[in-house]
């Protein structure tokens, strides 16, 4: 049946008077699809080839590569952005309306707000003292060097012995303590004893520091924090201080009076004389020297390498401004024929003997070589009336009973006062100084000290 009609379809059995069957519809030669057959092609026809497609290998390779290169450029972009919108809206941005109602929820619950917490409650402190409002772990907030931390009458935060009942803070075992603003070291003592050498025969005897103002060293735009460093200034240069101070504004007052106690702020807040007035101090000899020392406390795990390497840099920094000043100075003369002279605080080769270079080599060596410095340890950097350095390390260890200071370590010293000087100056004076919150705590201090007159200033700043 099958090849019968295979066959009966052929031309030969045809009719010869059949109507011929219309031409078939030619392709054109431009349209790749016949609409009749492909109408979905006809409806979608092929696009165009890229230049990805056409291209040569190896060039189509470096177009999939700049294509990647510009999508991880814009992913990190965005991750930047984000960043810093969340850290705008968490630190920058005004939160009053927030703080409001959290404080309304805490009182219709029946919780202390803040304000609450300020309030002295009188005996109730002694005998129950509450913990201080931080983030830190409860222990880190309770205990400073293995004392308890209480607030005796008239919100003074002290640290006493657990043993001890009733403390107050003119107890001899009983430290005074100044909050830092940090949770990591919340608490930096008022006072310190360091050994000191005094008299013709170098007596070894030891000097009470008075804190002066504190800060904390803060690193990046993410503002990460470093350590904790606080000014202390020995009780016998106290007043020398407070005369230095007071002669910068008004050389023939024995005090200040509120508009020039703002000018000393506004003079010592800025680069040029800040930096004029605390070289002045630093370069007195003898009777007019300011003994003082910083207490530096890392707030998280570090070594003394990165400590060494951002003191190194600052100094760096110090003595490039220096030559540069010294530069537009020597230009300066040398276009008004030499009628002007050099200054003394940038006199020509201060910084640019090889003395002076020894000295840098005797300083970095105190740090090389000691390993890590963990949370909570102290670095002590004094100064004394000649301008030596010298740096002092208490460890701090972990026991099954809390943390434990470990004895004093003297690391060395450097004699050279052009040292000393420049690490001073990168927390008191200039442009850019390492923190900015110890500079401005520290210029309070110095204005609370010009408000008494000479010679009766309290050995205890408040």
């Amino acid at each position: 049946m099958i090849p019968f009609r295979v066959v009966a379809r052929r031309p030969l059995f045809r009719c010869l008077n059949a109507p011929l069957a219309p031409p078939r519809p030619q392709h054109h030669p431009t349209r790749p699809y016949s609409e009749a057959r492909y109408p979905q092609a006809a409806r979608n026809p092929p696009r165009r080839l890229s230049d990805i497609d056409n291209a040569s290998v190896h060039r189509a390779e470096r177009i999939r590569v700049a294509q990647a290169k510009r999508r991880f450029n814009r992913a990190a972009f965005a991750l930047v952005v984000c960043m810093a919108a969340t850290y705008g809206y968490t630190f920058l941005i005004p939160t009053e309306e927030l703080t409001r109602l959290q404080q309304e929820k805490e009182k219709a619950e029946g919780k202390p707000t803040e304000s609450d917490d300020k309030k002295s409650r009188g005996v109730l402190d002694l005998i129950s003292p509450r913990p201080t409002k931080t983030d830190s772990p409860r222990a880190a907030a309770e205990e400073f060097q293995g004392k308890k931390v209480l607030i005796a009458p008239g919100d003074k935060v002290i640290a006493a012995p657990p043993s001890a009942e009733h403390p107050t803070p003119s107890d001899v075992d009983t430290i005074e303590l100044v909050e830092t603003g940090t949770s990591y070291v919340p608490y930096f003592p008022r006072t310190i004893t360091l050994p000191d050498a005094a008299g013709p025969e170098n007596v070894e005897t030891e000097a009470e520091y008075t804190l002066l103002g504190l800060g904390i060293r803060k690193v990046s735009f993410l503002r990460v924090q470093v350590y904790v460093v606080g000014l202390y200034v020995k009780n016998s240069s106290l007043h020398t201080l407070q005369n230095h101070l007071i002669n910068t504004v008004n050389p023939t007052a024995s005090a200040l009076i509120p508009g020039e106690k703002e000018d000393l702020r506004k003079a010592l807040l800025d680069p040029e004389r800040s930096t004029q007035i605390w070289e002045a101090i630093l370069n007195g000899k003898g009777i007019d020297a300011v003994e003082t020392a910083f207490r530096v406390v890392p707030v998280r795990g570090t070594d003394f390498k990165h400590l060494q390497d951002g003191w190194m840099r600052g100094i760096a920094s110090r003595t490039d401004e220096v030559r540069r000043k010294q530069a537009e100075l020597l230009r300066q003369q040398a276009a008004e024929q030499k009628k002007i002279a050099l200054p003394t605080p940038v006199d020509e080769g201060e910084f640019a003997d090889e003395s002076f270079g020894l000295a840098m080599k005797d300083f970095k060596g105190l740090f090389q070589g000691r390993g890590k410095a963990p949370k909570g340890s102290v670095l002590i950097l004094r100064r004394d009336a000649d301008g030596a350095l010298t740096v002092m390390y208490q460890p701090i260890t972990q026991t099954n009973k809390g943390e434990r200071m470990e004895d004093v370590v003297m690391l060395g010293s450097v004699k050279d006062e052009r040292v000393s000087r420049l690490v001073w100056l990168l927390y008191l004076g200039g442009q850019n100084v390492s923190s900015e919150d110890a500079r401005k705590n520290i210029v309070d201090g110095c204005i609370g000290i010009v408000e008494r007159p000479v010679g009766t200033i309290e050995t205890m700043v408040q």
